[in-house]
């Protein structure tokens, strides 16, 4: 079953800093697509519920070097 979440992210700069979180959380099996916007301090992800979980999704996006408010 697909969930999506909107994460506010903390940290982000630039579109290289987008680019860090997508291509991490995107590695990570059972999520299916990343937004992120350095701009608006979001991360949406979409994620197979079944196979990760919110807080695996908070942990990678925490080890990248950014802030999950």
């Amino acid at each position: 079953m697909t969930e999506s979440v909107v994460l506010t992210v903390t940290g982000m700069k630039c579109g290289g800093c987008e680019t860090n979180v997508k291509d991490k959380l995107q590695s990570v099996e059972g999520i299916s697509a990343v937004t992120a916007s350095f701009k608006n301090n979001e991360v949406i992800v979409e994620f197979d519920g079944e196979k990760v979980n919110l807080d695996a999704i908070k942990n990678v996006i925490t080890q990248a070097g950014f802030t999950v408010e």
